[in-house]
C-alpha cells in the first residue's frame, strides 16, 4: 500500500523509489501529519525535492572518505620503533657507541646529558637529535659523528628510535 503511493509520488526518481519503498516509517510520519492525500501539487512537489535532496546527501555521505583523507604516514623513527630488529640494533649501536664512551643507560651523575628522560638540552625533536648526532655540540666532548655508522644515516635513526622507546614518560 505505501509502495504504490510512493511509486505515484515520484515516478521520475526511480533509483530513489527503491531507496525509500523499503522505508516505509517515513510515509506514516506523512499520514500522521495529514499529508495521506498528497493531493496538493505544491506538497508533492516540495516533498520530491526534499526527498531527492536527501537521497543526494546520503549519497555525498556514503561517497565520501570521513574527511580523515589519508591515514598520515610514519616518520622514519616511527617506523624504526614498530621494527623489533631496527630497534635492537639501534640498542646495541647505542651501548657500543653512546654508553660505551659518554653516555649511560641509567641516571649517573656524569657530564654526558641522561638520554632518556624528558629534558633535552640541544632540541628533542628527532630531527634535532640527528643534528646533533651528526654535527656535534662546539666545546664539549659531544663530537660529530656525520655519516659514520656502519648503515650510515638509517643506524642513527635507529638509535633515536631506540631512545624514543625507552623513554621515560614525561610528566
Amino acid at each position: 500500500m505505501y509502495a504504490a503511493r510512493l511509486r505515484n509520488f515520484l515516478p521520475c526518481l526511480s533509483c530513489t523509489q527503491k531507496f525509500v519503498i523499503q522505508s516505509t516509517p517515513y510515509l506514516r510520519v506523512f499520514e500522521v501529519i495529514g499529508f495521506n492525500s498528497m493531493e496538493n501539487f505544491e506538497m508533492k512537489l516540495l516533498l520530491r525535492f526534499g526527498v531527492l535532496i536527501c537521497v543526494f546527501g546520503l549519497g555525498l555521505i556514503a561517497c565520501s572518505d570521513g574527511g580523515g583523507g589519508e591515514p598520515a604516514e610514519l616518520t622514519v623513527v616511527q617506523g624504526f620503533m614498530a621494527d623489533p630488529v631496527a630497534l635492537e640494533r639501534g640498542e646495541a649501536l647505542f651501548v657500543g657507541t653512546c654508553a660505551g664512551y659518554c653516555h649511560t643507560l641509567t641516571p649517573e651523575d656524569t657530564d654526558a646529558l641522561f638520554l632518556f628522560d624528558c629534558e633535552w638540552k640541544h632540541g628533542g625533536a628527532d630531527e634535532e637529535i640527528f643534528n646533533t648526532v651528526t654535527v656535534g655540540i662546539p666545546d664539549t666532548r659531544m663530537v660529530g659523528f656525520g655519516s659514520n655508522f656502519p648503515q650510515g644515516d638509517d643506524d642513527l635513526w635507529k638509535i633515536i628510535a631506540f631512545l624514543r622507546t625507552n623513554q621515560q614518560p614525561c610528566a
